[in-house]
């Protein structure tokens, strides 16, 4: 089963939940992840999945919903957070934030990224200490453009941005581990990063992941099977 992420912000809320386990036996977290991915369809959760890191000790739980405001956003975060009390003795909950997807980019020619269980994913977070986040996503945006068509291996990615603090990410769907480490070894950091955001005093922290679940049951297809050119024609 797949999940797909748009690349526009009209369709869904993007959720990203970080934790850290603190049991030895990871899997045991998972299988809870599990169980909570199918109780959040009683919030409402269209679609769900969890990353694995692949070399640091690490678990994202990712949602889709339904565009929501801001204050039926805070409420449903509440009820997030009061399922997620039965995890406190597995794993500790390091950040929790909506996005909204601006940008992305398909090899399959789809208007979304999609993603199964088994799938490698990389991800950056780029948070700025100075600057305008409007800047900063234009400078996340080039580079993404700049790269993406140069990554041997990459199926898709996506460019967000986060809606309550200065921070932006793009996650990139992958073939294997070995392209994405291939990419990673590959690239010069001065040459190909720099120049876009050495304007910029910045945090930037990445991690590569291992789609250990994915379950996507009601989300309609005209969020994800458009292809690219069609939504626009859709939308005039």
């Amino acid at each position: 089963m797949a999940c797909y992420l748009p690349f526009n912000n009209r369709n869904l809320d993007i959720s990203f939940f970080v934790f850290r386990p603190t049991v030895v036996v990871v899997e045991e977290l998972v299988e809870a992840l599990k169980h909570f991915c199918i109780c959040t369809q009683t919030l409402g959760c269209l679609q769900t999945s969890i990353f694995r890191s692949i070399h640091g000790n690490m678990i994202i739980w990712y949602g889709a919903w339904t565009k929501r405001s801001r204050e039926n956003k805070e409420i449903l975060t509440s009820a997030i957070l009061s399922m997620l009390t039965n995890l406190s003795s597995m794993a500790i909950l390091i950040e929790h934030s909506f996005f909204d997807t601006y940008a992305g980019d398909s090899r399959e020619g789809s208007s979304a990224a999609k993603f199964c269980t088994g799938d490698i994913i990389f991800m950056n977070i780029t948070s700025p200490s100075t600057g305008d986040i409007n800047d900063l996503s234009y400078a996340n945006l080039a580079l993404f453009r700049d790269r993406f068509l140069k990554m041997e291996g990459a199926i898709s990615g996506v460019c967000l941005k986060c809606q309550t603090i200065p921070r932006v990410s793009s996650l990139i769907v992958w073939k294997s581990l070995q392209y994405c480490y291939t990419w990673i070894l590959n690239s010069d950091y001065r040459k190909t990063i720099l120049p876009y955001l050495d304007r910029f005093k910045l945090e930037i922290r990445y991690d590569i992941f291992r789609v250990v679940y994915a379950c996507n049951d009601h989300v309609p297809n005209s969020i994800h099977l458009v292809p690219n050119g069609e939504e626009e024609k859709m939308n005039m």
